[in-house]
């Protein structure tokens, strides 16, 4: 049986990305085949790129927002 698995390599071991369905202590054999991985993107970049639509003030009103609440200004 021939099963092809993504697995990332910590400097130690190989880690699958899944769960495996073999028993302990099978031999395998391994071939690695290096893959590209995706650009990791920061939280601002994927906020961002939602395209969320909504009130210019959120963040000076986010409590009255979220609960309902309305905060006197200081």
């Amino acid at each position: 049986m021939n099963t092809a698995i993504e697995a990332v390599f910590d400097g130690n071991v190989f880690l699958p990305l899944k769960p495996l369905t073999l028993t302990p202590n099978s031999r395998v054999r391994i071939v690695v085949e290096i893959i590209s991985t995706p650009p990791t993107t920061s939280f601002l970049q994927t906020a961002r790129s939602l395209n969320l639509d909504g009130p210019s003030d959120w963040s000076k009103n986010l409590d009255n927002y979220l609960y309902g609440e309305k905060i006197d200004d200081l």
